[in-house]
């Protein structure tokens, strides 16, 4: 394995998650006596660049022409989306006639915005089915994945983009060469680039083990994302730090010719992850030992609670979630099922682990004496849809970063 930014053949091991299946792909009842296969989960850091990396052993063709995850069962990111297009649209003043391009798009969650604000705006998505979807909504759809030819072929038909959004697709892409090129192929010589990812510094300094998937090739920080774009003449110009995913960063970029000075916020970040160690392999050591004992004490309690004779059953069924499962060793005499609100996933099972994934209205009628939530970055929405549960008596458990229980904020009383 070299590294994938700056061919470097010196990548150290940050930490081995064992073999697993694809995190998406949920099983049918008719798969289950069927061979699965498993692939290596091991993140790996490169001592020239430091780009935190996996081995590109799915390709993403594998993963995404049929894909199970629509952004939209979210109700708190189809808000984060409304809020981004709304500000861009803002501080970009952005007119009608000019253009957003997304790539990755989704199910139409973020430029469905676009859309209703009347700015002109065309999806990049790879997925059949949540293509499909996005068009349903109205929003204009290319079913394709970005390389430096669609970028061709989009600009050619479409114009430049004004603004190029790619959030949480960044790390997704095994070509990071020419995919970044790609991205820079879709720009307006005086465009912006948006993009939003996963920040490496809260994954490595919370132990966030469980955000490493076989769909995520690499993971940033502002300082490898501010190397992985200037590859195709990008700039950092400003960036964010957001709470999305458990601590993610919004990166603004433009062509060269137009960046300017990046902002104090680029600089301030920068400072962040160095004195956290992120700018030295040395930083990324302990990653190891917070897997394992965020392992252990799951473990524990699920044990606890099966020796108790308390009933476990699950909430959602992310990727980080099977990542979760399948290095902790999790099957269905500890957790007994999840639920999920993606009819996609109903009647099916977690890749690896088999848990049985059903409707949310299971947990109603079963009342379970514990729940324990897998997407744990989406704590708030969760916790506050499960409120009626947890005024019923179940416990409402969150296993990362690290493992506590939850309860609803206090009802305000009406006035």
């Amino acid at each position: 394995m070299k590294c994938r930014l700056c061919g470097s053949p010196r990548l150290r091991s940050v930490v081995d998650l064992g073999a697993t299946p694809p995190c998406e792909k949920f099983l049918t009842a008719d798969e289950l006596d069927l061979p699965e296969p498993t692939y290596p989960l091991h993140l790996r850091i490169c001592e020239e660049c430091l780009l935190l990396q996996i081995p590109a052993l799915i390709l993403p063709e594998e993963t995404f022409s049929e894909y199970a995850y629509f952004s939209s069962y979210s109700a708190s990111w189809v808000d984060h989306a409304r809020r981004f297009v709304h500000g861009a649209i803002e501080r970009l003043e952005l007119r009608p006639e000019q253009l957003i391009v997304e790539v990755a798009s989704n199910d139409g969650y973020l430029l469905q915005h676009a859309v209703a604000a009347g700015v002109r705006c065309l999806g990049i998505e790879p997925s059949v089915n949540v293509g499909a979807a996005a068009r349903e909504k109205g929003v204009p759809t290319v079913t394709a994945f970005l390389d430096e030819d669609t970028a061709a072929a989009v600009r050619a038909e479409h114009g430049p983009a004004n603004l190029v959004v790619a959030n949480n697709v960044y790390a997704h892409i095994p070509d990071l060469l020419g995919f970044t090129k790609g991205l820079r192929g879709l720009l307006a010589d005086d465009g912006w680039l948006s993009i939003e990812v996963h920040h490496a510094l809260p994954l490595v300094a919370e132990g966030q083990f469980d955000t490493v998937y076989h769909e995520h090739f690499q993971y940033y920080t502002v300082l490898s994302a501010q190397r992985a774009l200037a590859t195709a003449g990008l700039t950092v110009v400003d960036v964010e730090a957001i709470p999305t995913h458990g601590g993610s960063i919004r990166l603004w970029a433009r062509p060269d010719g137009a960046a300017g000075a990046p902002s104090e916020r680029v600089a301030e970040l920068l400072r962040e992850e160095a004195e956290a160690g992120l700018h030295e392999v040395s930083g990324y050591a302990g990653l190891q030992a917070s897997a394992e004992r965020a392992r252990q004490e799951l473990l524990r309690f699920l044990l606890d609670c099966r020796a108790q004779g308390k009933r476990v059953a699950g909430y959602g069924a992310p990727g980080k979630g099977n990542t979760l499962l399948n290095f902790c060793g999790i099957r269905t005499d500890l957790l007994e099922y999840t639920v999920d609100r993606n009819p996609y996933k109903h009647g099916r099972f977690t890749p690896g682990a088999r848990i049985p994934i059903h409707e949310p209205e299971r947990l109603d009628a079963d009342r379970p004496d514990v729940v324990v939530v897998l997407p744990w970055n989406l704590e708030a929405e969760i916790t506050e849809q499960l409120r009626p549960l947890v005024d019923r008596g179940t416990e409402l458990v969150y296993p990362m970063p690290r493992l506590h229980a939850a309860r609803p904020a206090a009802a305000v009383p009406e006035a």
